[in-house]
């Protein structure tokens, strides 16, 4: 499903004249320069980007690192006000930058669509290590705790009333000879399942992806193993073919880079092109590696 079908970003005319000084922006804009950069100004100016960036199902902007593919989905993403959760670098004209920008739409676009970035996996990764060390906490002082109960002194311990919940954990682990594993496990309710990063990472976008929407992906590869990208990969190639889902990303995997199917735009050459993942320089690298060390894989 396709719901942006296209975005266009200033002419090199457009970017030059906006701090002209003939221009009605000079004498609002121009002071400000002395402190701060242009960005995205001055960008995009001598790349010999097309006149409009045409998006299918699945679009990928690929480029090194500073080429400015994340530039492009962040730009896309304020000009269409798509949801996002972590902050990204901006100037001060980065809000001009954009009121240049303009686009156009085949479906009307879900309220659902979104932009996930790097940022947001690494938080979740963070967020999900969090609580397995809170979890990891809880599980230490309920070993405590079975150790106290178990004791030949528990008894000793006890208060009447006051400590009524105390004494019936006694008594049930000493009655029914609850072992030390039984114990823990039923009084500890895990609210996640322990992942690896890669998992973990994986998993947001799983949660994060529904049905007929726009999202924008920013170097979704990071902190995932080759079979980990490969395992993203076939996810959203099924999101695309039954779940109406249309993708914007911005990576320099293979294994993302072959989505089947998909427009790759290589920014890093000028002109701007359009070309198949198998002809960009960043999968030639691997190809090349690969090949010089045949001799060292076993058959």
């Amino acid at each position: 499903m396709v719901y942006l079908s296209s975005f266009h970003l200033p002419s090199r005319e457009e970017d030059e004249s906006f701090f002209d000084v003939r221009s009605a922006n000079f004498k609002t804009k121009n002071f400000r320069t002395c402190y701060t950069t242009k960005y995205p100004f001055g960008m995009f100016r001598d790349r010999g980007l097309p006149d409009n960036l045409e998006f299918r199902d699945i679009t990928i902007i690929c480029g090194n690192n500073g080429s400015g593919k994340s530039t492009i989905l962040n730009l896309i993403a304020e000009k269409l006000n798509l949801k996002r959760r972590s902050p990204f670098n901006r100037s001060d004209f980065f809000n001009d930058y954009v009121e240049l920008c303009s686009y156009k739409f085949e479906e009307p676009l879900s309220l659902d669509s979104a932009v996930i970035t790097s940022d947001d996996v690494f938080e979740r990764v963070l967020d999900i290590r969090r609580i397995n060390d809170g979890i990891d906490n809880k599980r230490e002082d309920l070993l405590r705790e079975w150790i106290e109960n178990n004791s030949s002194n528990a008894d000793a311990h006890l208060h009447g009333l006051d400590d009524y919940d105390r004494w019936k954990k006694v008594t049930d682990s000493r009655n029914k000879k609850i072992s030390q594993s039984q114990f823990i496990r039923s009084r500890l309710v895990r609210n996640i399942e322990e992942r690896s990063n890669g998992e973990s990472s994986l998993s947001l976008f799983v949660d994060a992806i529904t049905d007929n929407a726009l999202y924008l992906l920013d170097e979704p590869e990071n902190s995932l193993s080759p079979a980990n990208q490969l395992e993203l990969k076939y996810f959203l190639e099924d999101c695309v073919r039954h779940h109406g889902c249309q993708f914007i990303i911005s990576t320099h995997s293979p294994f993302l880079l072959s989505l089947k199917g998909s427009r790759i735009y290589d920014i890093d050459s000028v002109p701007v092109r359009v070309c198949r993942w198998t002809d960009l320089e960043c999968v030639k690298v691997f190809r090349d590696f690969f090949k010089e060390n045949e001799d060292k894989f076993l058959f």
